[in-house]
């Protein structure tokens, strides 16, 4: 239990996406321990502020920039831990930091909302779709060839106005935060994972914290998910061994029955003109071994010169 003299400190990034997905853990952290004080602390990242500037996400590659403030504020001390969406954070973690809890998982598929309501496979042709995600238009890409794809920043609300507006026929973003907002009724086609495969961790939620403070492991132990913990595990490995960030085309879905961990994966070049796509079977002892497995199939059939050029 938390035997600190004060509130503890949750930092969380200010959209309101973020502090909805913060307020979430803190509720079960405090059913979990009834009594418990904690205190917000909405902090605007880097991310956000290149974001709000339409700087475009590809310029920012693999620096966590979605992260990193937050982490800067624990290791200053002035938060004891903070809630990330899992795929922001790069499979790297910043010395003197642990994820010290991996909630369980919402609905990690991507979305369509269409204006006029279509699907995915009923779009008009050349139909212009907004997504910043080059895994998202690779995949999309291979369905359609003649979909056109623009890149679109901002939050959720933001990029809904946005189609709204006219400015795009349809959008594409992740299930989980449209239903933790209260907007899945905007979803005009659930895109099954063999369309389009998530990001690895995606959909999913981490609690991070100076890795020496047992306090703070054991305060947060209590809401961690062994089957959302082992199967995003694994997701990331095979990112790692890809040598793979969050902007390039590489997707991950696993899924744990039991003992029994079920790991796929995809790699796909920009244009969507070849996709690679394996899985493996393994054991949810060992995710890890499983997501490096999966790599490695990957880079046999052929991933290396996929994402080569896209690392430039």
């Amino acid at each position: 239990m938390w035997n600190a003299a004060r509130p503890l400190v949750v930092g969380t990034r200010a959209s309101r996406l973020a502090q909805t997905q913060t307020a979430w853990v803190v509720d079960r952290l405090v059913a979990a321990h009834p009594g418990l004080q904690v205190r917000l602390a909405p902090t605007d990242t880097e991310g956000d502020h290149t974001q709000a500037a339409n700087v475009p996400l590809q310029e920012l590659a693999g620096r966590g920039v979605f992260v990193k403030d937050l982490e800067a504020g624990i290791i200053g001390g002035r938060f004891d831990a903070a809630v990330h969406s899992l795929k922001d954070i790069t499979t790297d973690l910043t010395p003197g930091l642990a994820l010290v809890a991996i909630p369980e998982r919402e609905d990690p598929r991507d979305v369509l909302i269409s204006r006029d309501g279509s699907r995915l496979h009923a779009l008009p042709v050349g139909a212009t779709v907004g997504t910043s995600s080059p895994r998202r238009a690779a995949q999309l890409a291979a369905c359609r060839r003649d979909l056109r794809f623009v890149a679109i920043r901002g939050n959720v609300d933001t990029r809904l106005r946005k189609l709204d507006a006219g400015d795009f026929d349809a959008i594409v973003l992740a299930a989980a935060g449209l239903s933790r907002l209260g907007l899945s009724h905007r979803v005009t086609d659930y895109l099954d994972p063999e369309v389009c495969m998530p990001d690895p961790g995606q959909a999913a939620l981490a609690v991070e914290a100076a890795a020496d403070n047992a306090a703070l492991a054991a305060l947060f132990a209590a809401l961690d998910d062994p089957a959302t913990n082992t199967a995003v595990t694994a997701e990331r490995a095979m990112l790692h061994a890809l040598g793979g960030g969050c902007q390039l085309p590489v997707g991950a879905l696993g899924r744990v029955d039991g003992a029994t961990l079920t790991l796929r994966g995809v790699v796909c070049s920009p244009d969507g003109a070849l996709v690679l796509r394996d899985s493996v079977i393994g054991t949810a002892a060992e995710p890890a071994a499983a997501g490096r497995a999966l790599a490695e199939h990957l880079l046999a059939k052929g991933a290396r010169r996929l994402l080569e050029p896209v690392r430039g």
